[in-house]
């Protein structure tokens, strides 16, 4: 600022292999960035190289100099900084001329400007020191006055380091994870038996999801990943330790309202992302013809959201779940396929279908195994318009919940990759149900919509509703839809999907009529 004086720093940079491995600057500011300056300075040597001037290691240029030359540039080095090293200076001379001193031990002396040999590590400046001040500072402000924005600042930089190969990224990682298992608030919650903030749990998510990243990076080294596994498990014995779902309480949220719900409900999101162009870029160092980037994504995506997952416990990961599996779908179809990815789908269904126990798509699942409705909808109205059979069977194959039935199907045990399910006798607390329903009623819905005029397929499509879905309100909406689509203006009615609409409300009517024989048999035996 003009009206401030002008004041002037020394700033030191130390460089090794194009990285800035360490810095200092007498301005005093403490942050976990750069100050003003080191930028300056920075900027200043990258714009004109050439107005600083390069000196080889002072051990090259001492050992250059004779005895005369040497005294004199000792003598005037003390001179001119008397007050800061003569009594380093004098120290040093009395250790060098005593014959036993420790320093006499070792042959030659350290060069801090010589840099650090090829072998060594070299990584970025990072100030330890700062990074878990900065940390502590944020926690302690309790998600106030924009601390959770800062946090996830710095995640963003360690997400920036990771990009970059920066190793940094780790130790910054390690460092903010150490503050947050130091957060005093994790034994008062602990003891409190109450559950933390949901900013809280959204930070600890992020946490968990950058060392993801850390530990899946293929360009780790095995050593580096043994002692990150090692930490990682150091911290979860402790424990302050905090669960991924946390305690339960008995007041659940309203998880219907919180989750997408309907048929419109990704775009049994999309509309709001901005529309954006994926390329082919080609990837050399692939095996397969015709690969790149994006045919790898895609493929990725879709093993991933096809893989048998157990579904946990809590509440909090219940829902977590849902979420993640809708955004990665969401993401999906912001991509328009083209024949390219078309074979990755049919490619990637046919595996689904045949996966065995690894795949949620397979023929023998876990009773709690993650349904795939939200998931088969996804593949079902990509495939229809390229292969119909396969998208019913993946569509099909997928309706059923067997959290639900009474006992899991045993399979064909005479094939090596298909084990029975094996499960107690228990029934889970999925938070989430009301929702998976939802969505597997959307699945048949959709189902139902697309085989209009196919009779074989809505037989089909009516004989898995009549097994798979149990809720009664569901069954009701089916026959709704069913008798909508039937009877669209613009067409005849469809006889086979009235007697479907038919079909279901009278299912639902007869439950109906059970449930009150039911009541009305008990009444009577009290």
């Amino acid at each position: 600022m003009q009206s401030e004086p002008e004041t002037v720093c020394n700033v030191a940079i130390s460089f090794d292999r194009c990285k800035i491995t360490s810095v200092t600057c007498s301005c005093g500011n403490k942050d976990i960035f750069y100050c003003a300056h080191v930028v300056a300075l920075s900027l200043y040597r990258i714009r004109k190289p050439d107005q600083v001037k390069l000196h080889l290691p002072i051990s090259e240029t001492l050992f250059q100099m004779n005895r005369d030359q040497l005294q004199k540039f000792v003598q005037y080095l003390i001179t001119v900084h008397h007050t800061e090293v003569l009594p380093t200076a004098q120290k040093l001379a009395d250790e060098i001329l005593s014959q036993n001193s420790e320093i006499n031990q070792v042959h030659g002396a350290p060069d801090p400007t010589a840099g650090a040999s090829i072998d060594d590590e070299n990584c970025w400046h990072l100030d330890e020191e700062q990074v878990q001040e900065q940390v502590k500072l944020f926690l302690s402000q309790g998600g106030y006055h924009g601390s959770g924005k800062q946090l996830n600042l710095l995640f963003a930089k360690v997400r920036e380091m990771l990009k970059m190969r920066d190793s940094n990224g780790a130790r910054m990682l390690t460092l903010i994870t150490e503050q947050f298992m130091a957060d005093p608030r994790l034994s008062l919650w602990r003891q409190q038996g109450t559950t933390m903030t949901d900013k809280y749990r959204q930070l600890w998510d992020e946490l968990g999801a950058l060392w993801m990243c850390i530990v899946l990076n293929p360009h780790c080294k095995l050593e580096q990943k043994s002692s990150w596994l090692k930490q990682l498990k150091k911290w979860n014995s402790v424990d302050v330790c905090p669960w991924e779902d946390g305690n339960h309480g008995n007041e659940l949220p309203n998880l219907t309202n919180a989750l997408p719900q309907g048929a419109n409900a990704n775009q049994e999101n999309l509309g709001q992302c901005k529309s954006l162009e994926y390329q082919h870029l080609p990837a050399h160092k692939f095996l397969e013809e015709g690969e790149s980037y994006l045919t790898l994504a895609v493929e990725v995506a879709l093993i991933g959201l096809g893989q048998q997952r157990i579904m946990p416990d809590g509440l909090y990961a219940q829902e977590k779940v849902c979420r993640n599996e809708e955004q990665l779908i969401s993401k999906l179809q912001e991509i328009e396929l083209d024949d390219t990815l078309v074979k990755i789908f049919r490619k990637q269904a046919v595996f689904l279908l045949e996966g065995g126990p690894y795949s949620g798509l397979g023929e023998v699942i876990h009773r709690e195994s993650v349904p795939m409705h939200t998931f088969a909808k996804y593949l079902f109205t990509s495939l229809l318009p390229h292969d119909a059979e396969l998208a019913y069977k993946t569509a099909l194959r997928a309706m059923r919940l067997l959290v639900l039935e009474s006992t899991a199907p045993s399979g064909d045990l005479s094939r090596p990759h298909h084990i029975a399910s094996v499960v107690p006798n228990r029934y889970p607390r999925w938070f989430t149900l009301s929702h998976i329903e939802s969505q597997q009623c959307e699945l048949a819905s959709t189902m139902l919509t697309a085989a209009k005029g196919d009779v074989r397929r809505l037989e089909t499509v009516l004989e898995s509703i009549q097994k798979n879905i149990h809720s009664s309100s569901h069954i009701f909406k089916l026959a709704q839809d069913a008798f909508k689509i039937a009877t669209l203006m613009d067409s005849l009615p469809d006889i086979t999907l009235l007697k479907v609409s038919l079909e279901l409300g009278l299912q639902v009517f007869l439950s109906f009529v059970v449930i009150i024989m039911e009541k009305r048999n008990f009444m009577q035996c009290w």
